[in-house]
């Protein structure tokens, strides 16, 4: 079993306990293991899932995304409840009122950003996670520290009136603005590091 055939087979038993909550799942919906399109490597604040509306699929499916970087079979179970919940409710609400609506009812709790699974839905996702198998994934690392920055935005200033703005190395090399006061803006000159380097 794949994590793909994983996350399908939770999705599928998922089905019913949506339509009891009374919010059933659209038919069409893919899941998958990949990072969300934005803040999947975030310091502090971590995507761990993504629902793509079927719009935005070629064949009208629902796309759900769980992170790489998680699994723990339970932690996965439970976000991939709150991307069908996106599914049920459709992308376009994002986390507001319909959203909040479903997410109660099937027993996620917490702020809608960051849902965790309640005890009663807890046990139910650890039955159906009995049922279907340890989840087939091992958990991603990042190596090394944070990207280091490759454009340093350079301050220019208007001597004559004080006005100041930002631009790179690169346009400051086509050549130096003019201020709309009319006069020749100057780049302060990039401050050097202890190792040598800039700041």
């Amino acid at each position: 079993m794949t994590r793909e055939d994983w996350l399908l087979e939770l999705t599928r038993k998922l089905r019913s306990y949506f339509e009891n909550a009374g919010h059933p799942l659209p038919e069409k919906i893919r899941a998958s293991c990949g990072f969300p399109s934005k803040g999947a490597l975030a310091t502090k604040v971590k995507r761990i899932g993504e629902c793509w509306s079927c719009e935005s699929s070629g064949d009208k499916h629902f796309e759900t995304f769980i992170s790489p970087l998680l699994d723990d079979a339970k932690e996965v179970a439970a976000t991939q409840v709150h991307e069908l919940c996106h599914a049920a409710v459709g992308t376009d609400c994002g986390h507001k009122k319909p959203f909040r609506r479903v997410m109660k009812a099937v027993g996620l709790e917490g702020k809608p950003t960051q849902t965790v699974a309640g005890p009663e839905l807890m046990i139910h996702l650890q039955k159906l996670i009995d049922e279907i198998g340890p989840y087939p994934h091992a958990k991603l690392t990042k190596i090394g520290g944070p990207k280091k920055q490759t454009t340093r935005m350079l301050k220019i200033e208007c001597p004559k009136c004080g006005y100041t703005c930002r631009t790179t190395k690169k346009w400051l090399e086509v050549g130096v603005p003019t201020c709309p006061c009319g006069e020749k803006m100057v780049a302060d000159e990039p401050e050097e590091d202890e190792e040598g380097g800039e700041e």
